[in-house]
């Protein structure tokens, strides 16, 4: 690589994903089905609360033997299996906590680091491309200087809670919880909000077990679509059903991955359900989830057999150009649109449909690889590296965990591979290389298109950057010189070729001495000037 940039790295097949979860409705319940389900999810949900309680005052010193005792307490008021699938929860719980405390450390000191090092500038001095310069005014720098203080006490009780292993969980969401406050704002009564609560609050959820009949002895979907439960000990009274289960009225067909469903069931293994009121809708909700073996990655070069499709993710589109395998841009890019506005559910299903018609696209170009930006904002959306609130709030709305975690399981499923590429200088080489070559007056040619074409070029290990092109015309006497087309180990052969003048060509070789003949002082204007050459 040159001076000044940095390694790139490979270009690699994304391994596809390690789970499957598919949903349906469950339609039909009756008035005392529902009735159970409430009383059920209730109960589960103290003892869930209780012991996520216990598990968050162990902290760091929680044990094998302090997990079994856990267990032990809720199996009288549960069963043993219930009484499994919460301490489990409660663990990964936990476990997720601590994950995220330490991302907002690492948060934390970077926007200290960059307060740090702008306020040892001086005010107003300008930055580079790797440091930024000092604040813009005093006032500002006034403001950044409390601004750290407050960092800095953060900081410090965020460091204290982790090493104690103290972690701060809401069973509910803190979001949720925060809306009581503001009621007005989100358009909810008390009487609805506190429906909310209570219902996000529930446990209805088991682990699947190998071995089990039909992969799960808590919560059993049999082939032909029935729903039981097994009731706690206390609620054992509400059983219509041998062996303190209670038999839904609801049938459950799971249309997606369906197959694939049964044939585990079939052969006992492993499901996990997951039971869910939607309060705004007043539906209920089942979830079966399971692992697999991720599949084996195609060879790189296997999947660029066909061509590649490049897309480069922004944060309201998808930019995507066709590629050969020779890596030129074949017909007019393309682009799939979504809006990342409103509630999640809605974000999650413009994000599945702008895939899903790349998806449809690329399967009518007969491509089997699309290749995409290796992007990871989780760390650096801190306030102080990114500057501006809006420039943040640009690169905070790229969906780029959602994005590729759907992109690698829906085109594992159509059979196309994605290929992850190295952001690095791909805009900028993208619209200094090819955005204005392949703007016509037919054809309008955005930044993000010609990000798109370097991206499939990188992933085919071609250069993103262009050579200097030969002149018009087939001799060089013409127009001027050719350019060469150096060698892939010659230095330099990407910058732009000079101009060279005609008269270089017949010019003598190095080592070849010139001398001048003497001539008469007065000479006859135009006439040729007589060279003497000695070898």
């Amino acid at each position: 690589m040159a001076e000044g940039l940095r390694p790139i790295a490979a270009s690699f097949v994304a391994a596809g994903p390690s789970g499957v979860a598919v949903r349906d409705r469950l339609k039909g319940l009756t008035a005392r089905d529902e009735q159970v389900l409430r009383r059920v999810g209730a109960h589960l949900g103290v003892l869930a609360s209780r012991d996520l309680a216990v598990r968050c005052r162990a902290g760091l010193g929680h044990s094998a033997q302090a997990w079994a005792e856990r267990k032990r307490e809720l199996t009288p008021e549960s069963t043993s299996r219930w009484a499994g699938a919460i301490t489990k929860a409660s663990h990964d719980q936990w476990a997720l906590a601590r994950r995220c405390q330490a991302a907002h450390i690492h948060s934390l000191e970077a926007g200290i680091a960059a307060i740090t090092h702008r306020l040892s500038q001086p005010i107003g001095a300008k930055g580079s491309k790797k440091a930024p310069g000092g604040y813009r005014s005093s006032q500002e720098w006034h403001a950044k200087t409390r601004r750290l203080h407050a960092l800095s006490d953060r900081l410090r009780r965020e460091r204290a809670d982790f090493e104690a292993g103290r972690v701060h969980i809401v069973r509910g969401g803190k979001r949720l919880l925060n809306t009581r406050h503001h009621l007005a704002a989100a358009d909810l009564s008390e009487t609805q909000w506190r429906e909310r609560w209570e219902a996000e609050r529930w446990f209805l959820q088991a682990d699947g077990e190998s071995g089990k009949r039909y992969g799960n002895e808590t919560i059993r979907l049999t082939p032909d679509g029935e729903v039981s439960i097994k009731l706690p000990a206390p609620l054992a009274h509400l059983a219509n059903a041998a062996h303190g289960r209670y038999v839904l009225a609801a049938r459950v067909c799971l249309a997606h991955r369906g197959q694939e469903w049964a044939d585990r069931i079939d052969a006992n293994r492993a499901v996990a359900y997951r039971i869910h009121l939607d309060v705004t809708r007043g539906r209920w909700y089942l979830t079966a989830s399971w692992q697999h073996q991720p599949s084996v990655a195609v060879p790189l070069r296997a999947a660029l057999a066909g061509g590649v499709i490049g897309v480069d993710t922004n944060a309201d589109h998808l930019a995507a150009w066709r590629l050969d395998v020779h890596g030129n841009p074949i017909g007019n890019p393309r682009r799939f649109g979504y809006d990342l506005t409103g509630s999640a559910g809605h974000r999650d299903a413009q994000v599945r449909h702008a895939l899903t018609r790349l998806l449809h696209w690329a399967r009518s170009c007969h491509v089997t690889a699309i290749a995409i930006e290796d992007l990871d904002f989780a760390q650096e959306t801190t306030r102080e590296k990114h500057g501006r609130k809006r420039f943040r709030q640009l690169i905070s709305g790229i969906p780029t965990g959602r994005l590729r975690a759907r992109l690698t399981s829906m085109a594992q499923t159509i059979g196309i591979s994605v290929i992850a590429v190295d952001p690095a200088y791909t805009s900028k080489w993208g619209a200094q290389h090819w955005q204005h070559p392949l703007t016509s007056q037919t054809r309008k040619t955005t930044r993000h298109d010609a990000a798109a074409v370097a991206i499939a070029r990188r992933a085919q290990q071609h250069p993103i950057r262009r050579r200097t092109p030969p002149p018009p015309y087939d001799q060089s006497d013409r127009v001027g010189h050719r350019s060469v087309q150096a060698e892939p180990c010659a230095a330099r052969r990407e910058e732009t070729r000079h101009r060279t003048p005609d008269h270089a060509h017949d010019a003598p070789g190095p080592d070849t001495a010139r001398t001048r003949a003497t001539s008469a002082p007065n000479t006859v204007r135009g006439a040729p000037v007589q060279l003497t050459f000695t070898v």
